[in-house]
């Protein structure tokens, strides 16, 4: 018996002993192509060699130094790199050690800049349903995936939920994308009116919706109506890019594409590409100003924020990605992979919707694709196409509760930047042959 509280104790995992650019290898010399970079984490896959150099090179001088006491070269140089990058307006970086944490530190952000303006009644945040934000306590309340949170209810922090950006499913017949988009602004107006305009603190969304509902991009014009409701209503605005950001769309951060700054934006899984734990919060100017001519003290912390080698490692990253050109890469192969999904999936009758942008793309699963109807829950699909994937030597990245967190079932795409059209076809193919075995007698 392992000693490891694994994620299922009733399951056996195969032992990953090692990496080969977009590939994992097992203990007994199988491959798999790695088609959703763990969690959309491996941007460059797993053996850069010039990552490796970069974290040796660091451990060798200085692992770590506690971020009350000193602060370090790669520490300042990541965060100079980021914000020389970043929307407009973002000036300062917190470094912490994954998503759920980056997240936790921009809600906290959020609050003390309230109190630091003499603003604290402002309290309430703003989120959308089948969302994901994370797992500790903060981050989960914020999430709206109704699975997660179902039995940790009673330790959550409330939190408003709004409909997601999601037209697959509820664009109605006949509706502009544009008047959509329109109507969850009001849908977004009326809850702040609800709950009174000067008592909300934040409204928090994912630029493209990763893992709960399979790359979902919004409308256009959805975003801006959103920053403009914000800036009205003195709102901040958080934008979660911890799965859909640091390239994985195309660009380094997502919200380029949508026209518009946030006041606070996550980062995490690419920025280190799994080389080493690290996330981020990039705050804005008005923020850190606020903090630093009030208290001058951000009361939040954690041991291992700003590590070191983490930073060196995401810092390595970060230049392969640039110097090596491949955010053009990733929206080269993102239309590729569209194209061939589309080849191949777009007369599937149980493949209701393909959709994402760059290299993170989801294709929701339906029972019946006229009517949109998802399978039983109590099939468990989404677990059963993880298990032929990686029977076939692919990893996906599958879930279930697409609709409302209990019905229906996608999977997510978010394969390394650094793939070729050949490992496009293999994606593809074992896809394809992994539907097939368990979608056989559907």
């Amino acid at each position: 018996m392992s000693h490891v509280f694994h994620r299922h104790l009733t399951h056996a995992y195969p032992t990953a002993v090692g990496g080969d650019g977009p590939y994992l290898i097992d203990a007994q010399g199988k491959r798999y192509l790695d088609a959703c970079g763990g969690a959309a984490v491996s941007c460059l896959g797993h053996s850069d060699a010039e990552v490796i150099e970069a974290v040796r090179d660091q451990v060798g001088r200085l692992a770590y130094a506690h971020s009350s006491f000193f602060t370090t070269a790669p520490m300042e140089a990541l965060a100079d790199f980021l914000v020389e990058r970043a929307p407009a307006g973002l000036s300062s970086v917190y470094f912490v050690s994954g998503g759920s944490e980056a997240v936790e530190a921009a809600l906290k952000l959020a609050r003390q800049y309230f109190i630091e303006r003499g603003e604290p009644q402002r309290r309430h945040l703003i989120a959308r349903r089948q969302s994901y934000h994370g797992n500790t306590l903060g981050a989960l309340a914020t999430g709206g995936n109704a699975w997660r949170r179902q039995q940790f209810e009673p330790l959550l922090v409330e939190v408003s939920h709004v409909s997601p950006c999601y037209a697959y499913r509820d664009q109605a017949p006949g509706e502009t994308p544009e008047a959509y988009g329109e109507r969850l602004a009001a849908e977004l107006e009326a809850e702040i009116q609800r709950l009174g305009p000067q008592s909300v603190m934040a409204f928090v969304a994912e630029p493209v919706v990763g893992a709960t509902l399979g790359a979902v991009p919004a409308v256009p014009g959805y975003f801006r109506r959103v920053r403009e409701i914000c800036d009205r209503h003195g709102i901040l605005l958080i934008l979660d890019e911890v799965m859909c950001g640091m390239g994985r769309t195309g660009t380094l951060f997502a919200a380029e594409q949508e026209g518009v700054t946030a006041d606070l934006v996550t980062v995490a899984k690419g920025l280190g590409a799994g080389y080493q734990p690290i996330g981020a919060t990039l705050v804005s100017e008005r923020i850190r100003a606020a903090i630093a001519e009030g208290s001058g003290f951000f009361q939040h912390g954690h041991t291992y924020i700003g590590h070191a080698t983490a930073c060196a490692a995401a810092l390595a990253v970060q230049r392969a990605i640039e110097e090596r050109g491949l955010l053009e890469r990733v929206v080269r192969l993102g239309e590729g992979l569209q194209q061939r999904l589309e080849a191949r999936f777009a007369e599937h009758p149980h493949v209701g919707d393909i959709r994402g942008r760059g290299l993170f793309r989801g294709l929701e699963l339906v029972a019946e694709r006229d009517a949109k109807t998802p399978f039983d829950p109590a099939r468990k699909l989404h677990a059963a196409v993880k298990r032929a994937a990686m029977d076939e030597g692919l990893m996906c990245y599958p879930m279930g509760g697409t609709l409302d967190g209990r019905r229906g079932d996608h999977i997510l795409l978010a394969p390394p930047f650094i793939l070729d059209d050949v490992q496009l076809d293999e994606i593809v193919d074992k896809l394809d042959a992994a539907l097939a075995r368990v979608l056989t007698h559907s």
